[in-house]
């Protein structure tokens, strides 16, 4: 192939790989990982110098976005069941986490810088895991 003209690229591996970097941008992709089950989830992260954006590609996914107070304690959680094709922007500085399906693909744009040096997390307990597992339970009740 001219190489010069097209890359393609794919990611068909359990979790997350960047597929694309160029310049200040990054596309990734985000297949079913064991680590995001409901009750394996232990972290909300947020990304403090970008937006993301999410859009499902196939499977389920739900997304949670967690209402902090002033000492970064959850105090809420937000969730969408997302719909294949549609974009979901998580906002610079929201912390969020999701659960997939084990047939989901998840395609992620993101600031090709996105790390852990720039990207914070809150390690969830008891409480806020039981929250995902019920909220997940309502969403997809056959699951």
């Amino acid at each position: 192939m001219n190489s010069h003209l097209l890359e393609v690229s794919e990611y068909n591996t359990a979790g997350y790989a960047p597929v694309v970097d160029f310049q200040a941008w990054r596309v990734a992709i985000l297949n079913y990982i064991d680590e995001l089950e409901p009750d394996q989830i232990d972290n909300f992260q947020c990304h403090n110098e970008t937006d993301e954006v999410f859009v499902l590609l196939s499977g389920k996914c739900i997304l949670f976005c967690a209402e902090v107070d002033d000492k970064n304690n959850i105090i809420d959680i937000i969730s969408w069941d997302m719909k294949i094709h549609k974009t979901y922007n998580i906002k610079r500085g929201v912390y969020h986490t999701h659960t997939l399906s084990k047939d989901a693909k998840v395609l992620i744009v993101e600031n090709s810088d996105t790390g852990d040096h720039n990207s914070p997390k809150i390690m969830i307990d008891d409480t806020v895991g039981y929250k995902l597992k019920k909220i997940t339970s309502q969403l997809w009740p056959s699951s």
